[in-house]
């Protein structure tokens, strides 16, 4: 959780009630979890993995790297990676300086899953907060919900003393400004009609008129054997105001399970609601798949479901996972360019390149 926020004060309960069960799992060899926490340590963990591969994500990596290597917890470790990524106003696909709505508004969502407790927490169209995984914890272990949306999402974030701020830089305001005038010649914003064609538009109209639909996964495993994620995103750009994308639905973006491992989404998002792909994934792994083939099932079986209606569709989707044991993978639907992933073991920081599932020409 960001500095301002001093967790401790108010978690106190919550402390005393967790080193109760830590105790009684270390005086029971047959607590639930204990041979596979052995098995984990076995195993070569810690390990943690984002799908961000930029020196933001890099730098990330070493910062939940710093609590997995002392012996921390997996879910600490994700929520520190996490809020360095959303803070960074260069990625304008997570938190401070992500595009806008269509009426120019940062509207963020996230999620959050705890394996060792069977937790989950959420946000969605949660607007001028710019550390939404933060909240989404706060939904996981101070309420007895899982999912916070809108103005109520707000005021739960203000209630534990998050500060409202600008999340539209003006990067992220520039392209938005570009998009609304150029995306449609059927409306009233651009040049007057004698001037049409007319205004140099510069050589990046491509770019400020694409949309996009980046997110950030982080998962971990700690020393323990104890599996977390968090998933993260301002969605895709230019959305209808109050869309909801498959970052804060577990299940969806974001699945874990302390006895198999995890797995985040990335890409359209509405492919990945209608598949329950997060789900999916951990499940194939649970069957003995590897975390790269389940990453790959999971897009066949996405594709499968439209050539079932007899259409040859192919959604932008890229999916990451790790096992319990220290294996991951990643996999993109198509593209010219693997998909890649930054690692964080005892081996020191790796960039990890997947594969494509459907290759074209």
């Amino acid at each position: 959780m960001p500095s301002g926020i001093t967790r401790r004060l108010f978690f106190q309960q919550s402390f005393l009630a967790g080193a109760g069960a830590l105790l009684w799992q270390r005086l029971n060899p047959f607590a639930s979890g204990g041979s596979a926490s052995r098995r984990a340590r076995q195993a070569g963990t810690p390990i943690i993995i984002t799908s961000k591969t930029n020196e933001t994500g890099q730098k990330a990596m070493e910062l939940g790297w710093e609590i997995l290597s002392a012996g921390g917890s997996a879910l600490d470790a994700v929520e520190k990676a996490t809020n360095y990524i959303e803070q960074d106003p260069e990625d304008t696909s997570v938190g401070y300086g992500g595009l806008p709505n269509e009426r120019g508004v940062v509207q963020l969502d996230a999620s959050i899953m705890d394996g060792k407790t069977y937790s989950a927490g959420s946000v969605a169209s949660l607007e001028n907060i710019m550390y939404p995984s933060s909240v989404a914890r706060l939904v996981m272990e101070r309420t007895d919900h899982v999912m916070l949306v809108g103005p109520g999402a707000l005021e739960f974030a203000k209630s534990w003393g998050f500060e409202e701020e600008n999340l539209l830089t003006e990067k992220a305001r520039e392209r938005w400004l570009m998009w609304r005038e150029a995306h449609s010649d059927r409306d009233d914003w651009g040049p007057p009609d004698h001037l049409k064609g007319r205004e140099e538009q510069g050589a990046s109209l491509d770019e400020q008129l694409a949309y996009t639909y980046g997110t950030v996964n982080v998962l971990a495993v700690d020393a323990a054997g104890d599996v977390a994620g968090i998933t993260s995103t301002s969605g895709l750009s230019y959305k209808i105001p109050g869309r909801i994308g498959d970052s804060p639905i577990i299940g969806a973006g974001l699945y874990v399970d302390n006895d198999v491992g995890a797995a985040g989404a990335t890409g359209r998002g509405e492919d990945v609601i209608k598949s329950c792909a997060g789900y999916y994934i951990v499940m194939r792994m649970k069957e003995g798949r590897t975390p790269q083939q389940a990453c790959e099932d999971a897009l066949h079986m996405i594709a499968g479901r439209y050539r079932a209606v007899g259409l040859d569709f192919l959604p932008g989707e890229k999916f990451v996972a790790i096992s319990k044991d220290g294996e991951y993978g990643c996999c993109t639907t198509t593209g010219s360019r693997q998909p890649r992933m930054s690692v964080m073991n005892e081996a020191g920081l790796n960039i990890y390149s997947g594969s494509i599932a459907f290759q074209t020409e």
